[in-house]
């Protein structure tokens, strides 16, 4: 018999924070969530569905902590609680925008990692800030409960470097100044999702993977590698988007 095991999945953003809670193995999330920071002018938009129903609430938005913590705090508290107390949840795993060249996999949350994802700010000023405040904020609330990072930028560290430096001097390359790429969680799932549609090897596809929303990418993907992305040092390159006019980049190919 599986033991189940209960994973709390947080995507901390900066409009928006996004939340499911899964009772693995059953693969159906058994309590998300969406607080929407920019729906009503000087509130946060709570809402939150499970099999008991769906809620919204509103919160003033000057508290940004409270809000998350009342947010979090419908899985154990009021008519929709699906776990009797915030301990019953095993690990708590969140999507963090920039891992720079430190982490090209997922990784535990320790001191370091958090001073790394701290570090990375510089790279990405709007979304690792709200990243880190997601982890402090979950260290508050479950102390104890071990968290892991998941980098968006992971999925693209294979890049060959005719894909990731860029036609300036290299000692910019050495800096760290190189193309990233990023939504590489998404591109890695369409990637796998799409070989068993196809019910082919992802190993043997060559394919194109978009992630279309407020933010926009296309990645080339071999073999279930990324060997070209759209994005580039940050993620202003590429498609136009919700926010961003996009900086049109040259066609890029699987060779």
């Amino acid at each position: 018999m599986v033991n189940s095991v209960t994973i709390l999945v947080i995507n901390a953003g900066s409009s928006s924070h996004k939340a499911c809670l899964y009772q693995f193995p059953d693969p159906q999330p058994l309590w998300q969530g969406l607080v929407d920071w920019t729906k009503e002018p000087g509130s946060a938009v709570i809402t939150t569905k499970t099999a008991l129903g769906k809620g919204e609430m509103l919160m003033p938005n000057t508290d940004r902590a409270g809000v998350l913590t009342a947010f979090l705090g419908t899985m154990w508290q009021g008519e929709r609680a699906v776990i009797d107390r915030p301990e019953a949840i095993t690990i708590v795993g969140h999507r963090v925008v920039h891992g720079g060249r430190a982490y090209q996999k997922p990784v535990l949350i320790d001191a370091q990692v958090k001073a790394t994802i701290q570090e990375m700010i510089k790279f990405a000023p709007v979304h690792n800030p709200a990243n880190l405040g997601g982890i402090e904020l979950v260290e508050a609330i479950l102390p104890g409960v071990p968290q892991v990072a998941v980098f968006d930028t992971a999925f693209h560290s294979q890049m060959p470097l005719k894909a990731k430096v860029y036609p300036i001097p290299y000692r910019y390359f050495e800096e760290g100044v190189y193309r990233y790429g990023f939504h590489g969680i998404s591109h890695q799932y369409v990637a796998e999702q799409g070989a068993q549609f196809l019910k082919r090897d992802l190993a043997d596809l060559k394919l194109i993977t978009c992630h279309l929303g407020n933010g926009c990418s296309i990645t080339a993907v071999s073999g279930g590698i990324s060997v070209n992305t759209t994005m580039g040092f940050t993620p202003l390159a590429g498609v136009m988007m919700g926010t961003d006019r996009g900086i049109l980049t040259q066609g890029f190919c699987f060779t």
